[in-house]
């Protein structure tokens, strides 16, 4: 039995999420204190077994060294996004936001794991973030973008290492060739759909 459950977590509400497979679970993105994931999987009675980033901007990465600590969980981060740690981007020294407590990391690069049991494919979706990958598992149906796609709209391209062309580009050719019945996750808002973006997202009208 597989689920996904939503925490919006972090001074920017980052959508943070559970993923469950049996008795095993892992964590997209915690973008803030962790207590809330951490009672929902010993409620259910989860071991949290990996701790993923889909890019290293600071919003999604406040609940890192906590849920770590907790679980003994590996943090695992995009191998490109890595140089983002070392600025304000990635440390929280930014626009007045709190600071990240340093965590240790194993990175990843695109290409096929196998996750708590279920098959995943990430996908390199640079364009908000260098080296932003999304994360596919064709079992749940459900793709993790991050902030690359958004319902109704995409992520800012304005910061460091973002480039508009270059996360359009992503989309069409990384999330865009996913079935069109894929739930896309995104970093903030409400979950939609590949069909959906497709059919009547404004950045990708003919």
């Amino acid at each position: 039995m597989s689920s996904v459950h939503t925490f919006p977590l972090g001074p920017l509400q980052t959508n943070s999420y559970l993923v469950a497979h049996d008795r095993e679970a892992l964590v997209i993105d915690p973008g803030g204190e962790p207590s809330q994931l951490l009672n929902h999987a010993a409620t259910h009675g989860l071991k949290v077994q990996q701790i993923l980033n889909t890019h290293l901007h600071f919003d999604h990465l406040y609940g890192n060294q906590a849920l770590h600590q907790s679980t003994n969980a590996p943090v695992l981060v995009p191998e490109k996004d890595i140089p983002l740690l070392s600025s304000g981007l990635g440390s929280g020294n930014y626009m007045g936001m709190p600071k990240v407590d340093t965590f240790e990391y194993e990175s990843i690069s695109e290409g096929e794991l196998t996750l708590i049991g279920l098959q995943c494919r990430a996908l390199f979706t640079p364009g908000h973030s260098p080296g932003s990958l999304s994360f596919y598992f064709p079992d749940l149906g459900a793709v993790f973008v991050g902030d690359v796609l958004f319902a109704g709209s995409i992520g800012r391209t304005d910061f460091f290492g973002g480039d508009l062309e270059t996360l359009l580009h992503s989309v069409r050719t990384q999330l865009f060739t996913l079935p069109p019945t894929t739930v896309v996750y995104p970093g903030h808002g409400p979950a939609t759909t590949i069909e959906a973006e497709q059919r009547s997202n404004p950045f990708f009208e003919a």
